[in-house]
């Protein structure tokens, strides 16, 4: 499965502790990678993953540590500048590149730090950023702007800058997160072959599919502390959740037909050049609807058409039996329609807000006290009420989102669409960057809701949030319905062949 050579440690950690505050956030972990092995780092979101990554690289010092060496050199402290030269690299799920920038900048960028270039010298990064490209069987425009690059391209120019910059032991945080299932199988042939190469990659990934496909071994925290080392040979997702959890995540098909209840949204025909042609569908009171298909099949342009963010050509839509045709997307709330966006940082929350702001952000209009006072005591008493009813663990309302976990941030999204009280909620790859735990938390909400009479459509390129969340799945592909699917009559694995075929 990976190239780990077993006479050599890219990294050994022995009983490091690290605190913040009161908070133990890691407590006497022993950590280790050989080289040229691929890894997995598992645990849900707090668990302590990132403070591993960050002693690692020097950006936390650790209250305690027995031992930390890397390639065999014993350390008493480390510092940035030190894991570098010492060959280690992170690259997070921002992956921190320079999108005005051209992709032999990114590449080289490092190096040029500091210096003033001439043209000999550009050709010669120039010279060596291709070479770094050649090794990973990859051709990249080295002067195309990194913002004209789709993500999975990014990716590879950030793990080209790390071995620019020579490293041999690699973090990846959560590479695959945006990518199709298509650029994720590039991506896993890329990391195989930085193993040959004996490049060491410590993967971090809540896809356990892609964990137990990728990796020879996998390391679990819960809480700080480690539950253990395990092959991944012979584990099932299963059974990582469960240690990952500490309980038992069960998945089975919870499809309903729900065809005798009366349709909340209608679409007919509709159609927009470019994104998606003829339409059609309908989505009941109470029922949960699958849109299911590759990143760029058209789901995510339908939603923003739903919601008033664009226009449609032709066809058209119906909410409770009246025509709905929203102008904005202020409109489409208005009208009863709640969207939760994939991108949750940009679209979905005001990072510098507080929890109880991100709340009530959709809903001012029903705080005021007086023209233009808002009314504390309303808000107050309408986040408690979202709050404890979603299960959000908060410290204070006033805290910032950011204070948050993934998980928890998602029910804040959530909260302040249901808050709106919607007759059509949209969820659009509602867990990306959601642990499994609270992945399995956020769909207990969805189910919930449904029950109670809401009608929800579930857009998501996991087949199996689909197949066990949804009473129906639609399959979308270059912008067209090309199926649909009772989840009772189809497995998984069909589903996979036919959609990714």
């Amino acid at each position: 499965m990976t190239n780990a050579n077993t006479e050599q440690f890219a990294l050994r950690l022995k009983g490091v502790s690290k605190a913040f505050g009161g908070l133990q956030a890691l407590d006497n972990v022993d950590f280790e990678v050989l080289a040229g092995e691929v890894h997995c780092l598992a645990g849900e979101n707090g668990c302590g993953k990132s403070t591993l990554i960050k002693v690692i690289t020097g950006v936390y010092q650790p209250e305690r540590a027995d031992l930390i060496e890397l390639f065999d050199e014993e350390l008493t402290t480390i510092s940035p500048t030190r894991a570098r030269a010492l060959g280690v690299s992170v690259i997070w799920q921002d992956l921190a590149l320079f999108p005005h920038m051209s992709v032999q900048d990114n590449i080289t960028f490092d190096d040029m730090v500091g210096l003033k270039l001439r043209p000999l010298q550009s050709r010669k990064m120039g010279e060596r950023a291709a070479a770094v490209l050649k090794r990973l069987g990859v051709e990249i425009d080295l002067t195309r702007p990194l913002e004209d690059l789709a993500i999975a391209q990014r990716q590879v120019v950030a793990i080209a800058r790390a071995l620019m910059n020579d490293a041999r032991l690699i973090f990846m945080d959560e590479p695959t997160a945006s990518l199709t299932k298509s650029e994720t199988d590039k991506l896993l042939e890329i990391v195989r072959k930085l193993s040959a190469d004996g490049v060491a990659v410590v993967f971090v990934s809540h896809r356990l599919a892609e964990v137990l496909d990728i990796a020879s071994r996998v390391t679990v925290l819960r809480d700080g502390k480690l539950v253990g080392v395990y092959k991944t040979e012979g584990m099932t997702q299963a059974h990582l959740g469960e240690l990952m959890t500490g309980k038992l995540i069960e998945h089975e098909v919870n499809a309903r037909d729900m065809s005798a209840a009366k349709p909340v949204f209608e679409i007919s025909g509709l159609s927009r050049p470019g994104d998606f042609e003829d339409v059609s569908f309908k989505i009941h009171a109470g029922e949960v609807v699958g849109l299911t298909g590759l990143i760029g099949s058209g789901r995510t342009e339908l939603a923003h058409v739903l919601m008033g963010m664009r226009s449609a050509s032709a066809g058209s839509m119906k909410l409770d039996d009246t025509p709905y045709k929203p102008s904005s997307i202020r409109d489409a709330i208005s009208k009863g329609l709640a969207y939760v966006s994939e991108d949750r940082l940009t679209l979905g929350l005001l990072q510098k807000q507080s929890i109880g702001d991100n709340t009530v952000i959709s809903v001012l209009q029903k705080l005021l006290f007086r023209f233009p006072l808002l009314s504390f005591a309303k808000k107050e008493e309408l986040v408690s009420k979202w709050i404890d009813e979603l299960g959000v663990k908060i410290g204070h309302q006033d805290d910032p989102i950011s204070s948050l976990s993934g998980g928890n941030q998602q029910k804040v999204v959530l909260a302040k669409w249901l808050a709106t009280e919607p007759r059509l909620l949209i969820l659009d790859s509602p867990t990306v960057g959601v642990d499994i735990g609270a992945r399995a938390g956020i769909f207990k909400i969805v189910r919930d809701l449904a029950e109670n009479g809401l009608a929800i459509l579930l857009i998501s390129d996991e087949v199996t949030e689909v197949m066990f969340h949804a009473d129906r799945i639609l399959h979308m592909a270059e912008g067209q319905i090309v199926a649909e699917y009772n989840p009772h009559d189809v497995t998984v694995h069909q589903l996979e062949e036919r959609i990714y075929a």
